[in-house]
């Protein structure tokens, strides 16, 4: 097999998008629209991957961090000019080089590699991915001989009203000769309406040369879909979604209603796990096998192990082990480890709180930077009392304790194994093992009380 590079040309603005941020920086299923690219590369046996960028270059650099080089397009003299910015880099190697546009997150890496093996196998010297639009307006036509050959590929608003009605359009996405390529480049010239210079020229030259020029179409049009505008952008985000949802139902999750959940893209899912409508799940996070993800549970960046049910609540940045019961209405906030067989019930707000097994909040409780140990019971209405104005403290429960319901604990403080905790208790000190604490005003009744009230 030859050398394999990659060319992601990322450098236009995306006036269009009407935003502050970069075009290829706009998100599509929680993932930059270039990072999709990039990622769909990396099966592909790429030895050397170039982003082209322009505005926002240094936003490009920060999102893909090392994993492709870049060169500068200072000016957007259109993608011929573009391309010829990666001469320092690609000039003069022998092999093939794939061509992508930084706006085209649906990309996948199959298309990728039937493109690079096609040209290949054809001993083109240039190959073009294309695909049948419905309504091609906008795009460039690609516009063949009587022998259905690649003529030549004409911008839509260099084209003529007959090759207005051609269906077949270039999707920017091209395999070249390496050397032909930067060869070829030096002599397009910007003799157009746009007064660039086109990429898509290249082929007229090697054809003009006694060149092979061949043309791949992909039965997917959806996946060349560039993304110029909110709408598109509204358009690749439910195209993607919708492949995700059935990567995952095809790996053994089912979904009640696939159509009103969204799982970005880089979310792992465990079979048999079922998904109820209106789940969020984003970022980083892995559910195990055999799961339950209710309605409306929002998940970011959190691992959930197997046997465990969410319900109606939010989990962020946090560990939940087996067998745990969630929700309804919890909120499980960063740096949180739940351990197996936990119970946390309605209204139970949890931070940074480490909460061993078979412990349980059922309802109505605050656990902030908290220690909980195994088989600790937190009754309704408690709270770890962590904030003094100006830090954080610990609380500490040890493995079997009972804290009584409306207990407030106030940090920092310990409560040994065994103990218990009076409801209705506000604990400033530390409470031995086995010890119980009563920590709350006597009770006083006032005989016939209510009828000297009623008299007034």
């Amino acid at each position: 097999m030859s050398k394999r590079f990659a060319v992601i040309l990322a450098a236009g603005k995306g006036t269009r998008m009407k935003s502050d941020l970069y075009k290829v920086l706009h998100p599509v299923c929680g993932k930059a629209m270039v990072q999709h690219v990039v990622d769909q590369l990396q099966g592909c046996n790429i030895e050397k991957t170039i982003a082209v960028t322009g505005h926002g270059a240094e936003l490009v650099k920060e999102r893909l961090g090392t994993e492709v080089e870049y060169v500068l397009q200072e000016e957007q003299l259109g993608t011929g000019h573009a391309v010829m910015q990666a001469d320092a880099l690609l000039a003069g190697e022998k092999g093939t080089t794939v061509v992508l546009c930084g706006d085209t997150p649906l990309i996948t890496q199959n298309t990728i590699d039937a493109l690079l093996e096609y040209h290949e196998t054809q001993g083109a010297k240039v190959t073009v991915l294309t695909a049948k639009a419905d309504d091609p307006t906008g795009y460039g036509r690609v516009i063949r001989d009587e022998n259905d050959a690649v003529k030549r590929i004409v911008e839509h608003k260099d084209a003529n009203t007959e090759e207005r009605y051609v269906q077949e359009i270039n999707t920017a996405t091209y395999c070249f000769d390496n050397e032909a390529l930067f060869e070829a480049l030096t002599h397009v010239n910007n003799d157009n309406v746009q007064g660039e210079y086109y990429l898509p020229d290249v082929i007229e030259i090697l054809q003009k040369q006694g060149e092979a020029i061949a043309a791949y179409q992909t039965a997917d049009f959806n996946e060349t879909m560039g993304v110029n505008d909110r709408v598109a952008l509204s358009r690749a985000e439910k195209e993607m979604q919708q492949r995700i949802n059935e990567q995952h139902m095809r790996n053994g999750v089912s979904f009640i209603d696939s159509d009103s959940t969204y799982i970005e893209s880089d979310v792992k899912i465990g079979k048999d796990t079922v998904v109820y409508p209106g789940v969020v799940l984003q970022g980083e996070t892995s559910i195990g096998n055999y799961c339950v993800i209710g309605p409306h549970t929002e998940m970011k960046n959190s691992t959930i192990n197997d046997e465990t049910t969410v319900k109606q609540s939010v989990v962020h940045n946090s560990q939940v082990g087996k067998r745990v019961s969630i929700g309804p209405f919890s909120h499980i906030r960063p740096q949180s480890d739940i351990s197996d067989d936990v119970r946390i019930g309605n209204f139970v707000e949890v931070k940074k709180t480490k909460m061993g097994n078979k412990s349980k909040a059922s309802h109505l409780s605050y656990l902030g930077d908290a220690e909980i140990g195994a088989e600790v019971n937190v009754g309704c209405g408690s709270i770890t009392v962590n904030y003094d104005g100006k830090n954080k403290h610990l609380t500490k429960i040890e493995d079997g304790a009972f804290i009584g319901c409306n207990s407030n604990l106030i940090a920092p403080v310990n409560v040994g194994a065994g103990a218990y905790v009076a409801a209705g208790s506000t604990i400033t000190e530390d409470v031995p093992g086995e010890a119980l604490a009563i920590a709350r005003e006597r009770q006083t009744n006032k005989e016939k009380y209510a009828s000297k009230i009623n008299k007034k």
